[in-house]
């Protein structure tokens, strides 16, 4: 008499882990998710509220607490572009795309060939070189008001937009010249020795080699240095009287003695950060690339 044995099945160690596994990753994923938005909606609120603060009028805005339904009108707007009666917004505008724009050029133009010399074409001790650049910013700005104030003043210079255009390149230049070298540093060198061999020279390898290869590294620095150039106060503030005011000055001029005319502000607030979100979106796949340069080796 013969019995047949058969093995019990045996169950493979894992195959029930691997959904589990999934499970929780998906949980996880879902939960950072949930946190990036309210974290991305707490970032975000106060510039929405002060979007839908600038179509109340001035009863609506005052209100406390804040009426969400109030009706939206555009007289804020109205009357931050003069048809109130006020100053005129344009001026301050012009002055601050100007001192902007010219600044920032000025600023690539020098950057780019002392990035080149401090990471392709190393200069000898060009980490104390660096470590120079970067102690430049340690200063605060309000300790060299008085200095540049009197230089200014002996010189002439007060309410004048070209003088915060070489300020404004002297204040970029040392965090141009940092992040650039940090991009410059991964442009293939065997291009360049390439072009050389041809016969290209220096300004030629720097703007038809060097710089398409890092673009994404300059629009984003280009894109830093426009922002704080638009954003500066201080000297502005100080250095400037009615021929050159900036749009931040002008900013400051709607708080009067009158009060705080809070829609109007928030109107004028929504205006002067146009050009920054707009040169932000227009850069924005350069930024990102720019700024993922040099992460992953």
């Amino acid at each position: 008499m013969s019995s047949t044995l058969t093995a019990a099945p045996t169950a493979r160690p894992g195959r029930t882990e691997y959904p589990r596994t999934a499970r929780r990753g998906r949980r996880r994923s879902t939960a950072l998710g949930v946190v990036a938005w309210i974290v991305g909606i707490a970032f975000c609120a106060p510039a929405l509220w002060m979007l839908l603060t600038s179509f109340h009028s001035e009863a609506d805005a005052a209100t406390n607490p804040p009426s969400l339904g109030a009706p939206l009108t555009l007289d804020g707007y109205r009357v931050f572009f003069g048809a109130g009666g006020g100053a005129s917004p344009w001026p301050p505008l012009i002055n601050s795309v100007t001192a902007s724009v010219f600044s920032t050029l000025f600023v690539l133009v020098l950057a780019l060939p002392a990035a080149y010399a401090l990471s392709i074409k190393r200069v000898e001790k060009w980490t104390d070189v660096m470590f120079f650049f970067l102690s430049t910013k340690m200063l605060p700005v309000v300790a060299g008001l008085l200095p540049v104030y009197l230089f200014a003043k002996n010189t002439g210079m007060l309410d004048n937009i070209w003088f915060l255009v070489i300020l404004y390149t002297s204040m970029n230049l040392p965090i141009a010249v940092w992040m650039m070298q940090s991009f410059l540093a991964d442009v293939p060198v065997s291009i360049i020795e390439a072009a050389q061999v041809d016969g290209a020279r220096l300004p030629t390898v720097l703007t038809r080699v060097v710089a398409p290869v890092a673009a994404p590294g300059i629009a984003a620095t280009s894109l830093i240095c426009f922002i704080f150039s638009w954003n500066e106060l201080l000297f502005a503030r100080v250095l400037t009287g009615v021929t050159a005011q900036t749009a931040p000055v002008f900013l400051t001029s709607l708080v009067t003695s009158q009060g705080l005319f809070l829609a109007q502000l928030c109107a004028a607030s929504v205006v002067v950060s146009l050009p920054v979100l707009a040169a932000g979106f227009a850069a924005q796949d350069k930024l990102v690339q720019g700024l993922s340069l040099g992460a992953v080796k």
